[in-house]
């Protein structure tokens, strides 16, 4: 059990990657928060889970909802030793100039402002505990960047370069902070990544930028996620772990 005694956080925790921490995390002894915009996929996710996870609706993109996930967390588990910054949104892959400010805004206050709401909200406590575990789910669109996705290339950009500056900020408060840069893989967002329909023709064109052949699974990335949590990794902060195949080689 590498989470035995821990208690943890994850936003777009319903389903895909969110889910796949979730299980993994109550599997090795983790009591978890499922929290979700989508708030019956994450009561039903949760009580599949059992009696190691609740949930909780969530729009990360307001700071009240935030508190209420943190505060609901640390009454329910006496505490929170982990953060999974995972919610996150992409507008469709299409030309630059045709994404609209309302969807450009939309991109950056899900994937960037919901890790400055989390921040403000759970480090107080943290320091107050001694510590803990921030870790957020960047891309590999912010480090090798796809043609038609640039404002959300750069919205993870910002998610890992964040990732690595948290990281040397809170350090003292024996606070770490590390990322995730998942390749694509299979999940809600998928058409949307890909800006075609998900055929095996257009997926066949994916693959062959993945050395490895496959894309990403939430087992990938709860197997990241699970080591970066864990006591395993306790002198390893600001790292931006990539999970893509060797997509960003």
């Amino acid at each position: 059990m590498r989470l035995e005694g821990k208690r943890a956080i994850i936003t777009g925790a319903a389903s895909g990657f969110g889910l796949g921490m979730a299980q993994r995390f109550a599997a090795e002894g983790a009591q978890v928060m499922l929290a979700d915009i989508n708030s019956a996929g994450a009561r039903q996710a949760a009580d599949e889970i059992g009696d190691a996870a609740i949930s909780a609706a969530c729009d990360v993109s307001r700071r009240a909802d935030i508190d209420a996930i943190v505060s609901t967390s640390i009454e329910a588990f006496g505490g929170v030793d982990i953060v999974v910054n995972n919610a996150g949104w992409s507008h469709k892959n299409q030309p630059i100039l045709d994404v609209d400010e309302e969807t450009f805004r939309k991109v950056y206050d899900i994937n960037v402002l919901s890790i400055f709401h989390m921040t403000h909200a759970i480090v107080p406590h943290w320091r107050e505990a001694g510590g803990g575990v921030m870790i957020n789910i960047g891309s590999t669109g912010g480090i090798r960047p796809r043609p038609g996705l640039t404002w959300y290339n750069s919205s993870k950009g910002a998610v890992n370069v964040m990732t690595k500056s948290l990281a040397v900020d809170l350090a003292p408060d024996r606070i770490r902070v590390c990322g995730i840069a998942p390749v694509i893989g299979a999940t809600g967002l998928l058409e949307t990544f890909m800006g075609v329909p998900d055929t095996p023709e257009n997926r066949a064109k994916f693959l062959a930028t993945i050395p490895l052949g496959r894309m990403s699974t939430p087992d990938d990335i709860a197997s990241a996620a699970l080591y970066l949590a864990s006591d395993e990794a306790e002198f390893i902060t600001g790292v931006v772990l990539e999970v893509d195949g060797g997509r960003t080689i």
